[in-house]
């Protein structure tokens, strides 16, 4: 099972805020974050597997990145603020062994 097939990602962005306001973004994704250190059945070690990057941008500018590796948890939940100032799109990457292999976007309407 290569990682694309495996990777389920969900992020939860509000719908509407203030303009100024600091608001949560939240984000899961089903991912088994295999370190390369296991063996399987067989003896052979088990390819690594690990989400080692997200990156969120807001109305087209990085605002988050955060860089992940194999202490980090299978299924993760990583939840973050941001400030919105004008209504745009949220995109948030994941990337698993340096290559973008997931994408959700969301969007904020800013009012005020």
């Amino acid at each position: 099972m290569d990682a694309l097939s495996t990777l389920q990602p969900r992020i939860r962005v509000p719908a509407t805020a203030r303009a100024g306001e600091i608001v949560e973004i939240r984000t899961l994704v089903s991912h088994p974050m295999e370190t390369g250190f296991r063996r399987d059945e067989q003896g052979n070690r088990v390819p690594r597997d690990i989400l080692t990057q997200l990156v969120c941008r807001y109305a087209g500018r990085v605002v988050f990145r955060a860089e992940l590796g194999p202490a980090i948890s299978a299924n993760p939940y990583i939840a973050f603020h941001i400030r919105v100032d004008v209504s745009g799109p949220v995109v948030v990457t994941w990337e698993v062994n340096g290559v973008a292999v997931a994408e959700q976007a969301g969007a904020i309407e800013v009012t005020g």
